[in-house]
């Protein structure tokens, strides 16, 4: 069932008890977007808690810690948060499946997976609409609140800078701010530092990138055996899906990386005017216009030599 904001809100305010759910791979809005509603369920007295994902960056864990289980109880209602699809949820026992009751979603391409959904493609964040939802049950945004919110906009709008900024995407930030929240450290973090390692990694990238269709597709590689090689950690490759796109001339770039042996996950960022869902459609995944994911089963070449073959049939 499609929900209204003030459906899903009325919705939420019948239960007790939650646990909220994330996506693979999480992100600054997924984890945002968890942290976020469950602050906003407590404060109305909920019980709530956000399910542990072995996978969050160190930069968010600090947003989702203090508020995160391994449990899940008889009684527990499950949400989930920024999921496109249900391949996409955390991993988590399959007998509790069916207490699922409501997926608050933005992404375009989106699969239908719960019983109840209120997804907006035009909201530029996932945490943008839980705000929303909050404050229609008469939740009060507070200064510990205000950090998951901006977490959430500010990453998946690049600090503001991508093409889903809307003037209500900025209110909100202001809203933030109005708390009295430190955020300025919050973009140091986020926008302004990265490991060492993580330089050698894009350079590395670079030098074995395949370019295609004049340079205007930038295809980089990376297998499990490279990680390992260079003793990697997760925020030695955060973000390494969006940062051939900052290359002059580059307008989509495409990242895979092998997590399992002959499994490849597609990360696809694009400018403007190309359209990274509808190429990751391809591939069994979606995502937004500007940014999307998907999977391939098959060897690190075999996957560059798909990836050739979507783009020289057609973007």
């Amino acid at each position: 069932m499609t929900m209204t904001r003030l459906e899903a809100a009325r919705l939420l305010m019948e239960k007790d008890r939650y646990v909220i759910l994330t996506h693979k791979g999480p992100d600054g809005d997924t984890t945002g977007s968890a942290a976020l509603l469950c602050l906003g369920l407590r404060q109305l007295g909920k019980t709530a808690h956000v399910y542990y994902n072995e996978e969050w960056s160190p930069k968010y864990l600090f947003l989702v810690e203090p508020l995160q289980t391994e449990e899940i109880g008889e009684n527990d209602t499950l949400l989930c948060v920024d999921v496109p699809a249900e391949h996409m949820l955390v991993d988590f026992p399959s007998e509790h499946r069916q207490k699922l009751l409501l997926r608050i979603d933005h992404h375009g391409s989106a699969q239908s997976f719960a019983p109840n959904e209120l997804v907006e493609p035009q909201t530029a964040s996932c945490g943008e609409l839980v705000y929303e939802i909050l404050k229609l049950m008469q939740v009060e945004l507070t200064e510990e609140m205000a950090l998951p919110l901006y977490t959430a906009i500010s990453t998946d709008t690049g600090c503001f800078r991508y093409a889903n900024t809307t003037a209500h995407t900025l209110q909100t930030a202001a809203a933030c701010y109005e708390t009295g929240a430190q955020l300025q450290e919050l973009n140091r973090i986020y926008f302004d530092t990265v490991t060492r390692k993580s330089q050698l990694v894009r350079a590395f990238l670079l030098e074995n990138a395949v370019e295609l269709l004049d340079g205007q597709v930038m295809v980089c590689s990376m297998t499990m055996a490279q990680e390992q090689e260079m003793e990697l950690t997760p925020e030695d490759t955060h973000n390494l899906a969006g940062f051939a796109r900052s290359i002059e001339g580059v307008c989509m770039a495409v990242m895979l990386r092998e997590y399992e042996e002959n499994r490849i996950s597609l990360s696809v960022r694009a400018i403007p005017g190309w359209d990274a869902a509808a190429f990751c459609g391809r591939f069994g995944g979606g995502g937004h216009k500007g940014a999307a994911g998907g999977g391939f089963e098959g060897t690190m070449q075999e996957a560059v030599a798909a990836v050739r073959k979507a783009v020289e049939e057609g973007l």
